[in-house]
C-alpha cells in the first residue's frame, strides 16, 4: 500500500470513522459543542456530502437504487471527495482553521475496498488520486460490535446499513488493519460505553492535537509581533519614520 501523509497545512484536521450505528454522528456533535466551549469554531462537515454538490451525491449513493454496483459507489465517494477537499476542505486548512469531518476516505477504504471486496490498494489509491494526498492529523474510531450496533438502530436502514453482518465485520476488520498501519493518527475509542464516557475519551484523546495547535499559532503570533517591532525600529533609526507593512494577521495583506 503506498505511504500518503500530507499534512503540510497550518490547519489541524480532525475525522471521525467507524461502523453504522457506532453512535458517530452523536458523538461529532458533542465534539463539536466542546470545541466551540475552547474558543474555537470549527468547519463542521461530513461526507459523502458537504457541500451542494456532495450533499446531491450523498442522495445517489445512500438512497439511491438497490442495483447501485460497487465499482459506481466506489467512483461516486471518491468525486464527491474530490471536490468537497478542492473546495472547502484543503483552503480551510490553509487558512489555519480547525476542520471537524464525519467520515473521510478511510470509509471508502473499510467500505468498499474490503467489504466490497474492491480492494484496499486499490481504492486507497484512488482516494489518494482523487485528494492529492491530504491526509487527517487525527482520525478518531469508534468501535463497536456489529451486533451491538444492529441492536442500537432506529428508523428505516439506507443501502449500506441494509447489508448483511458479514459485511459490517469486514468493515470493522479493515478499520483495525489502518488503526495498526496508522498508530500516529487512529485513537480507537470504545463506543460500547455510555454516551458520556465515550465523549470524554474523545476529548482525551484529541486534547493535546488541540493544545498543539494552540501552541503553534501563538508561537506564529509572538513571531509576527516580533518581527513588525524590528521593522519599526530598522525605520526609526534610519532618520524616516515608517509605519511596518501590515502583517497578515492584521488584515492588512491582499
Amino acid at each position: 500500500m503506498k505511504s500518503a501523509s500530507d499534512t503540510n497545512y497550518p490547519g489541524l484536521f480532525i475525522t471521525f470513522e467507524g461502523g453504522d450505528s457506532c453512535g458517530k454522528s452523536t458523538q461529532i456533535r458533542l465534539t463539536h459543542r466542546w470545541l466551540l466551549e475552547q474558543g474555537i469554531d470549527p468547519v463542521f462537515t461530513r461526507e459523502p456530502g458537504g457541500t451542494p454538490l456532495g450533499e446531491q451525491l450523498r442522495t445517489l449513493i445512500i438512497h439511491g437504487p438497490d442495483d447501485v454496483d460497487p465499482r459506481t459507489e466506489a467512483l461516486l465517494y471518491s468525486a464527491q471527495r474530490a471536490y468537497h477537499v478542492a473546495t472547502k476542505i484543503r483552503p480551510a486548512l490553509q487558512s489555519g482553521r480547525v476542520v471537524l469531518q464525519d467520515r473521510y476516505l478511510d470509509s471508502s477504504v473499510a467500505y468498499q475496498g474490503a467489504a466490497r471486496e474492491l480492494g484496499v490498494e486499490e481504492i486507497r489509491d484512488l482516494n489518494i488520486w482523487a485528494t492529492e494526498g491530504l491526509m487527517p492529523n487525527v482520525t478518531i474510531l469508534l468501535d463497536l460490535d456489529p451486533e451491538v450496533a444492529h441492536s442500537r438502530r432506529t428508523g428505516e436502514p439506507d443501502r449500506l446499513e441494509r447489508e448483511p453482518t458479514e459485511f459490517q465485520h469486514r468493515v470493522r476488520e479493515q478499520y483495525h488493519a489502518l488503526a495498526e498501519q496508522f498508530p500516529d493518527r487512529y485513537r480507537i475509542i470504545d463506543a460500547s460505553a455510555d454516551i458520556e464516557t465515550v465523549q470524554a475519551d474523545i476529548r482525551s484523546a484529541l486534547a493535546p492535537f488541540v493544545e498543539k495547535l494552540r501552541a503553534t499559532a501563538t508561537g506564529i503570533s509572538s513571531a509576527a509581533a516580533s518581527s513588525a517591532a524590528s521593522v519599526s525600529t530598522t525605520h526609526q533609526t534610519s532618520g524616516r519614520i515608517m509605519s511596518p507593512t501590515p502583517s497578515i494577521f492584521e488584515g492588512g495583506s491582499k
